[in-house]
């Protein structure tokens, strides 16, 4: 793929109104934001996710702000191009809108970020204001919010009532208003999602809430079969590279007990003058 123009946020809201559609993918790390960038994935999330999916913890929240970073500089390595969003973790923006400016700054500052995520309705609307006051982008997340699953019930669909419903869409409108330049939903109903994107003036991102936004996001593992605990219902597999990797490594094994790897192709010889003249140094010292 030729270099690629460079996503900017005029671009989406440029795509927002006339199309085609966005799309959006989780990435922790330079080889498969390479591969992202080869593909011409517009938005690259580098999710909190990265705490279940590459550290191997049960949840979002032991995540560090040093983690986040750390991922965010690799993955913008990889993709020069795409809008890249950096997600706040836990505890790094919940305090105070001081600790979330300083937080939301370090994604840019150090990490070539275009944009922060946060999680949150109407009560982040100070922490939205003041990061976007700062000149930091702002992307917001509803409806399921991995950093308070606790309080949500578990990881499961968000807005089955007409009430529940009705506080997300109001959350939508207040994180809009407090200067989100988009939002994530995930997890809520198809019809929410759409009530939600026909009042909306930013791009809405669905995660598992139906076609009627305008982008899609999935998680880069669940895509391709890379995170063995579960395959949520929302994530469709484009491939098994989890399974590739596996009869790999098997085969690896195999082979090397087997005695058919190395191959004389896959490493180096010498000269026999050479190794005669140093079994005769060798000799020599006795």
């Amino acid at each position: 793929m030729s270099e690629r123009k460079k996503v900017t946020l005029s671009v989406l809201y440029e795509r927002m109104a006339a199309g085609p559609l966005l799309t959006m993918v989780t990435c922790y790390d330079y080889p498969m934001a390479y591969l992202q960038e080869q593909a011409g994935i517009d938005i690259v999330l580098v999710g909190d996710s990265l705490g279940m999916t590459i550290l191997g913890f049960d949840s979002t929240l032991p995540v560090t702000m040093e983690d986040m970073i750390r991922h965010a500089q690799a993955v913008r390595r990889g993709t020069p191009s795409a809008w890249l969003v950096g997600d706040m973790p836990y505890m790094s923006y919940q305090a105070s809108d001081e600790s979330a400016v300083r937080n939301a700054g370090r994604f840019m500052a150090e990490a070539g970020c275009d944009a922060i995520k946060l999680e949150g309705g109407r009560e982040m609307a100070s922490r939205v204001r003041a990061i976007s006051a700062a000149g930091i982008p702002v992307m917001g997340h509803l409806g399921l919010t991995p950093q308070s699953a606790a309080s949500l019930g578990g990881f499961r669909l968000q807005g089955k009532s007409a009430a529940r419903a009705k506080k997300i869409v109001d959350d939508a409108a207040a994180l809009e208003e407090a200067g989100v330049v988009a939002t994530l939903l995930e997890l809520i109903p198809d019809r929410v999602c759409a009530l939600i994107t026909e009042r909306s003036g930013v791009p809405i991102i669905s995660l598992g809430c139906g076609p009627a936004a305008h982008g899609q996001l999935l998680i880069f593992h669940d895509m391709f079969g890379l995170y063995p605990k579960f395959t949520p219902k929302m994530a469709k597999q484009f491939g098994n590279a989890g399974q590739l990797i596996a009869d790999g490594l098997r085969q690896y094994v195999a082979e090397v007990q087997g005695k058919v790897f190395p191959e004389p192709e896959r490493y180096f010889g010498m000269k026999d003058e050479e190794y005669a003249e140093l079994a005769r140094m060798l000799k020599s010292e006795k």
